[in-house]
């Protein structure tokens, strides 16, 4: 099975085109046990065999009575179900570990964890087809997931499947009425797909039906991932249409965007703030230009820091970044509120304003902002995370450590964020003398990474007494 891809039934070797016929025949007589147990023998021998994995799934949903929306709860769908252990076998041996993870949706084909395992699975292996069904099938058990839906739209945009993730987009926004990047994934796909369904595309659009110097100006202007030299000569091109035009909405905000990408946080933070003026009061442009400007003004923080680093002895220096520093922090504060205040339904705002209280020392005025903030599926982990600090700073131990608990159990991969979730677990359990516990987190991240921050000498050094 070392060339492993995607096959249809005729190309079905022979041996397994019996099973074939006898599952068929199994789901439509309504025996879906005896279905189940031909289509997992043909998946492991041929795991790129779409249709079989598509009858599996429904023999399994009829064997155990699941339904669309009964996937287990969680991040992902689920706060266990094997999804850890799971991944891990798929990074040793993806292989292998489709069966395992097929054993898995038996008892629960819904799973968003395990589901969302499949797909990062089949990725690793080449089956596109089938990585997409495992998200669609996460999705359909549970559709109240956002995070997993975001991931299935992207999946999508990656294979210029614009029509299908504007309809992902479409429901995101139906649960989160509220979810901006869906509301503008919905209305960018939907015209990427209207442009395809008439057989163009960015790039030939404009060259195929205008066939002049501006239109090559203009596709250079909409293309995405450019150098900077490319993007410096995109400003050019913007520049001088603004300046024929300053209040053409959409050069000044493609202006902006490319600032941003340029990471000239104030002039992005310029056009942005014009943009939102020349819209008549666009709430999204507004909250990026405020965006730029934090930028800008934590850049000029850095800029500070460095330059008192390299002159420890500059009591000057030190004096005035420790005073900036405050006087940032205080605006901060007053800025944070002023946009809760505005828009005070906004998860992500509360979220910025709890950090804020929480880098301010004020940790009981942050406390009820974060609470508030874990609505928002896209950054309820990392808000776990802070609301998990918040609580041992105030010495209340025991709940930090419920707070990271339900964090680390919502994530699956082993990215940045878990990480510093486990370390920061780690720490509290090992400070609280849980020190056992402690050590196993700190042996899940060696495990991935060795060098992350000291957990290599805090692992190592148990094993030597």
């Amino acid at each position: 099975m070392s060339d492993i891809r995607e096959i249809t039934e005729a190309e079905l070797p022979a041996e397994l085109k019996d099973h074939w016929k006898s599952a068929k025949a199994s789901v439509e007589r309504k025996n879906p046990g005896y279905a189940v147990k031909f289509l997992q023998a043909i998946l492991k021998q041929e795991p790129g065999f779409l249709n079989a994995r598509k009858l599996l799934r429904q023999a399994e949903i009829n064997e155990t009575g699941a339904s669309p929306g009964s996937g287990k709860k969680g991040l992902f769908g689920t706060s266990g179900g094997g999804g850890g252990t799971l991944a891990r076998a798929s990074k040793k041996d993806p292989v292998a570990a489709l069966v395992a993870i097929e054993k898995e949706l038996e008892k629960d084909p819904f799973n968003g964890a395990i589901n969302d395992v499949l797909h990062d699975t089949c990725l690793k292996v080449n089956l596109l087809s089938t990585a997409a069904f495992a998200l669609e099938t996460a999705k359909k058990g549970n559709p109240e997931n956002t995070k997993l839906s975001h991931k299935l739209a992207n999946f999508y945009i990656l294979r210029d499947m614009h029509a299908e993730a504007a309809i992902v987009y479409q429901d995101i926004v139906r649960q989160d009425q509220s979810d901006g990047a869906a509301i503008k994934g919905e209305k960018d796909c939907s015209a990427k797909a209207s442009m395809q369904k008439n057989n163009l595309s960015e790039s030939s659009s404009f060259r195929d039906i205008i066939k002049s110097d501006e239109a090559a100006e203009l596709e250079m202007a909409s293309r995405s991932a450019l150098t900077k030299d490319q993007l410096l000569e995109k400003v050019g091109i913007l520049a001088a249409k603004y300046q024929e035009d300053p209040n053409n909405l959409n050069v000044v905000k493609d202006l902006a965007a490319t600032y941003e990408q340029l990471e000239d946080w104030a002039s992005a933070q310029q056009f942005f703030d014009w943009a939102h003026q020349v819209s008549g009061g666009d709430v999204a442009l507004r909250s990026k230009a405020e965006a730029m400007g934090d930028k800008s003004k934590a850049l000029g923080i850095a800029d500070l820091e460095a330059q008192a680093a390299a002159d420890p002895d500059n009591a000057d220096l030190q004096s005035q970044l420790v005073e900036i520093k405050a006087g940032r922090l205080d605006e901060r504060l007053v800025e944070c509120k002023q946009r809760v205040d505005q828009n005070p339904t906004d998860p992500k705002l509360r979220y910025e304003l709890g950090y804020a209280f929480y880098d301010a020392g004020k940790h009981s005025e942050a406390i009820p902002h974060l609470q508030q903030a874990t609505r928002n599926p896209h950054i309820r982990t990392k808000v776990l995370l802070l609301l998990g600090r918040t609580f041992y700073a105030k010495g209340m131990v025991d709940l930090a450590i419920k707070q990271l608990s339900d964090a680390n159990a919502e994530l699956i991969a082993m990215d940045s964020t878990k990480k510093e979730i486990l370390f920061e677990l780690g720490v509290i359990y090992h400070d609280a003398d849980r020190k056992d516990e402690g050590l196993e987190c700190f042996k899940q991240i060696y495990e991935i990474d060795y060098g992350y921050r000291d957990v290599a000498a805090r692992v190592e050094g148990s094993y030597q007494g």
